[in-house]
């Protein structure tokens, strides 16, 4: 609903600032034919009235000028018109522009109480002649809505945009005038241009808009569309010199002898034209706020690039650390299991394979396929089942934790597939005592297909880049279910696993930072993991981890305001945390529905290089993460089509978590479904019974 509300007010705006002419009224428009106007308005007086009967067109009387501005009305012109008309002592008319009265309505109001006549000029300074019925309608509709709102006033005057004199009229124009007569309208042209939209000077102004002989005049000048200083000047001079002449200036209605046309609107009309004033309003400010966010957005992404590319060429520069004598120590590897019957076999294969001596301890939490009697039946030996009810992931982690034998501990889901030596490589870390945790490279498995090359490219580039980064910055905050090493006594300080989050694995790593410890990444310690295969699975293994980590991050908040290592996370992790994958994601429908207001009413082009600027950005940020964790950079050629697919799934899931998380619900545990597309590396084991 929020994306439909902006959209509509984008799409007001941008009809209102973007759908407008641009050529001065008196400019030369293409002509056409024109044997379909009567010949009495060819022949005939300015102000038209296009009855279907009965067509009537009037002159202003003898010696009678009627000043008439377009355009308006402008917070700096219009009012010094006034000025030097009220210093005169002569009233005209003015034709406004919906638009304008609705960004000035104040100047609007004035030229009503001054006693000068207003009149319509469209809502959007609009072609009528060219315009489709539904825009002209739509057009003169608003316009007097505005007009209500502002002033209070109706008008049935109408001065179409880009119309001159009436010898001028086209069989186009003249369709447009029976359409408008047929809304209420009268139409007034003009019968002397004083040509001030080209800037020729003062004393051509005057030159132009000087009468031949003694007929009366509808003078075409303009208070708006650009500097209109030569306008006000030569109005000092003409008025007064054609009042010695024995002129006289009158509105388009006095000047004709018609009643006075305009009267005032409905308690209705002005509530109405109010509410249409007030929605251009916030239509406005929306836009305003939206390029602020979109900067915003454009500059996060931007730091975010420089920042974890910086870090990932620091961080692999390090890649022959060490962190001192080889750990050789053997491994308890748990499994928590819940109906994993279709990958089961080849993680346990996969385990078994280590080169590093490992226990196996699977623990099966109330599986109803198999799960537990395929592992018994493999009938390996150092691989232990343990059957407990369906309790959840938590506290199967925490019943294999009791079972351990040894004190450092490998945590592994099942459907998941170790290299031989990542159990090894997962565990060197620990020679430094600080360490309480590590984190492995778990990459996706199964990438065939777009949603599988899309999530490759996610967990390349997004998780091995941020936690690159993470691991400089001292602030991990995930050590991922998939492959994570830990102390015990680490583990046995912090109480062993929490279950009131969704995210056990950021909690539990959020829990190990606050208390002193340190979490690092090892990027050589890799593990296989299956992505989901479907929309709809990916979108419920996304909603739980993003929901279970604004659970996490509500936890832990308390981490900002403290010192060591829990501070780190906090001012460092959370904040990143929130700014990259809450607040960004949550920008990123913005950028898409102005990326459309672009295409629809600025510039294809510009909008169109700015989109290519940040694809750019993005490959260039894949191509060295695929390098630096030596993947080849094939799949990268799928990152257009990510940005009109994957990427709105991804942002929508965070904005659905954070209204879950708002609206105070509780979201339930939800399980991917297997599918067993991974299979076991071939190796020796080095099994302890």
């Amino acid at each position: 609903m929020l994306l439909v509300c902006l959209s509509s007010m984008l799409v007001l705006h941008g009809y209102t600032h973007h759908m407008f002419g641009t050529e001065p009224d008196g400019a030369a428009v293409a002509g056409g034919p024109d044997g379909a106007v009567p010949r009495k308005v060819v022949d005939g007086g300015p102000v038209i009235d296009a009855r279907p009967a009965d067509v009537r067109t009037v002159r202003p009387a003898a010696r009678t000028i009627a000043l008439t501005f377009d355009d308006g009305p402008d917070p700096v012109w219009t009012p010094k018109v006034l000025d030097l008309l009220k210093a005169q002592k002569v009233k005209a008319t003015f034709f406004v522009v919906g638009t304008e009265v609705a960004a000035h309505p104040e100047i609007a109001r004035r030229i009503v109480a001054e006693g000068h006549q207003i009149g319509v000029h469209t809502f959007t300074h609009a072609n009528l002649s060219t315009a489709a019925g539904w825009r002209r309608s739509l057009e003169l509709r608003q316009s007097q809505l505005i007009l209500a709102g502002a002033t209070g006033m109706s008008t049935p005057l109408l001065r179409p945009p880009y119309s001159s004199e009436a010898n001028a009229l086209t069989n186009a124009d003249w369709t447009s005038i029976e359409a408008a007569r047929q809304a209420g309208y009268l139409t007034v042209l003009s019968t002397q241009d004083s040509k001030d939209w080209r800037r020729p000077g003062t004393t051509k102004v005057i030159a132009n808009s000087m009468p031949r002989g003694t007929a009366g005049q509808v003078l075409l000048m303009h208070d708006a569309g650009g500097d209109r200083s030569e306008t006000v000047a030569a109005l000092a001079k003409l008025i007064p010199t054609l009042k010695a002449r024995g002129f006289k200036f009158a509105t388009v209605s006095d000047s004709v002898g018609l009643p006075q046309p305009v009267h005032k609107a409905s308690l209705v009309e002005r509530g109405r034209g109010l509410a249409a004033i007030w929605a251009l309003r916030i239509s406005d400010g929306v836009l305003t706020l939206l390029t602020w966010f979109l900067y915003a957005a454009g500059a996060l992404s931007v730091l975010r690039a420089i920042t974890t590319v910086v870090a990932a060429r620091r961080h692999a520069r390090q890649r022959d650390w060490t962190w001192g004598d080889p750990v050789t120590e053997p491994v308890s590897v748990i499994v928590p299991a819940y109906n994993e019957s279709a990958g089961i076999e080849a993680a346990i294969r996969s385990l078994v394979a280590s080169d590093h001596p490992i226990e196996v301890i699977v623990v099966d939490d109330g599986s109803t396929d198999g799960t537990a009697e395929i592992v018994e039946a493999m009938r390996i030996p150092g691989v232990r089942v343990i059957r407990q009810r369906n309790a959840g992931k938590p506290v199967a982690l925490n019943t294999g934790l009791q079972a351990a034998h040894f004190d450092l501990i490998v945590m592994v889901d099942g459907d998941t597939v170790f290299e031989p030596d990542a159990v090894r490589m997962l565990i060197q870390p620990f020679a430094d005592p600080s360490v309480g945790a590590v984190s492995g490279n778990a990459k996706v498995g199964n990438r065939r297909g777009l949603l599988g090359r899309w999530q490759h490219i996610e967990y390349v580039v997004g998780f091995n880049l941020d936690r690159r980064l993470f691991d400089l910055a001292e602030c991990m905050p995930t050590v991922p279910g998939a492959v994570g090493g830990f102390r015990r006594t680490a583990l046995d300080r912090i109480g062993g696993l929490s279950d009131v989050t969704l995210a056990e694995d950021t909690d539990l790593t959020m829990a190990l930072c606050r208390d002193g410890w340190r979490v690092v990444y090892e990027e050589r310690a890799v593990a296989w993991t299956e992505a989901p295969a479907s929309l709809g699975a990916l979108w419920r293994q996304r909603y739980r981890w993003c929901y279970g980590t604004l659970q996490a991050m509500w936890k832990h908040r308390g981490a900002l305001v403290q010192r060591g290592q829990a501070g780190k996370l906090g001012r460092r992790g959370l904040s990143y945390l929130l700014m990259f994958q809450v607040l960004l994601p949550l920008l990123a429908p913005v950028v898409d529905v102005f990326a459309l207001y672009g295409l629809l009413f600025l510039d294809p082009l510009r909008v169109g290089l700015v989109w290519l600027g940040f694809l750019a950005l993005q490959f260039a940020m894949g191509r060295y993460a695929f390098h630096l964790d030596g993947e080849r950079a094939g799949p990268l050629w799928t990152l257009p089509l990510q940005q009109f697919v994957y990427r709105q799934l991804m942002y929508l899931v965070v904005i659905q978590s954070v209204f879950t998380a708002l609206a105070g619900s509780r979201l339930r545990w939800q399980r991917m479904e297997r599918y067993g597309s991974l299979r076991s590396p071939a190796s020796n084991s080095t099994l302890l019974s």
